[in-house]
């Protein structure tokens, strides 16, 4: 770079051939960092949608003639409990990587309509926003937003960790 009279500037980086690497190691690994990131925090929403399922309430035989409902049967709530979980990372159609909380399978509760068991997923809609027969109980929306702030701090800090072991 020429500056005035013909002068010359000399600009010298030591270690940045180190520098371009590892930076070079951390975008190889960036979907590996923010997988563990997004799975750190579904962890944490997680964890409180299960503390709201717990807190439902449990009907008792006498319970169960009224016509309208205020919570649900223990084998349910099992369903629920034992159904919680967070399916495998998938990447959508615009590249973002996304990881779903949610019921899987069918709990013990065979009717004539359901003869292996009651959909878990359809029982944590009707619990979550009610149905003809059943008051509602928000669980998975208040623990969303109650953990909302928690899962992002803490995606944050498992980026910034992954990233110092990865630059150096």
């Amino acid at each position: 770079m020429a500056l005035g009279g013909g002068v010359m500037a000399k600009f010298t980086f030591k270690g940045l051939d180190e520098y371009a690497r590892r930076l070079s190691k951390l975008g190889d690994q960036a979907e590996r960092v923010a997988g563990k990131a997004i799975y750190a925090a579904a962890d944490i929403v997680t964890d409180e949608i299960r503390t709201n399922i717990e807190a439902i309430p449990v009907l008792n035989k006498e319970d169960l003639k009224h016509h309208r409902r205020n919570g649900i049967t223990q084998t349910a709530k099992d369903g629920l409990l034992d159904s919680l979980g967070i399916a495998s990372m998938e990447k959508d159609a615009k590249g973002l990587l996304n990881v779903k909380v949610g019921f899987d399978g069918y709990n013990k509760v065979h009717t004539k309509t359901y003869p292996n068991g009651q959909p878990n997923a359809l029982i944590a809609r009707s619990v979550e926003s009610g149905t003809s027969f059943m008051e509602p109980h928000p669980f998975v929306r208040p623990a969303v937003n109650k953990t909302r702030r928690a899962a992002l701090k803490k995606m944050e800090e498992v980026i910034e960790e992954e990233t110092k072991k990865i630059m150096g």
